[in-house]
């Protein structure tokens, strides 16, 4: 009679995961590309109850599956809200875009009237779009479009 000789536990879980882990870091590397853009913002606005200054960032999703958005120049990163995901339009944009309200303020002096922009759309591709604020008053909307991040 042959002997049969399991493998055992700890050997199984190592042949799993080298055949596993290559395959999900790609799948991750992939994901994050295609859900990822970056924009040159060239005004202040708000974003999460914070002003953010103009400049270049990357919106996209960290490991935790979270939207953010990440100052390239100082790598600073925000961490988003998204309030619901938005059904794509009939005719997509070709180009990921943000969507901001332009409002106005008074604070702090109330003698001068200030432009603000709000942060209120991200969509990172035609067809995935997140809204993250929603601004209740009369305001027009500003668009800042951007370009696939790699």
């Amino acid at each position: 009679m042959r002997k049969v000789i399991l493998a055992t536990p700890l050997l199984m879980i190592t042949i799993l995961l080298t055949i596993w882990l290559p395959v999900a870091a790609e799948t991750q590397t992939g994901q994050s590309s295609d859900r990822a853009a970056l924009f040159k913002i060239p005004f202040e606005f708000r974003a999460a109850g914070k002003k953010i200054p103009a400049g270049e960032y990357w919106f996209g999703f960290n490991q935790a599956g979270r939207l953010i958005l990440r100052q390239t120049a100082s790598g600073k990163e925000l961490e988003l809200q998204v309030l619901e995901k938005i059904a794509p339009p009939e005719q997509p944009a070709g180009e990921p875009r943000l969507v901001f309200d332009e409002v106005g303020d008074f604070a702090p002096s109330y003698t001068e009237y200030f432009t603000v922009y709000v942060l209120s759309e991200i969509w990172l591709s035609a067809g995935e779009g997140y809204l993250i604020h929603t601004t209740k008053s009369a305001h027009k909307e500003k668009i800042v479009t951007g370009s696939p991040a790699r």
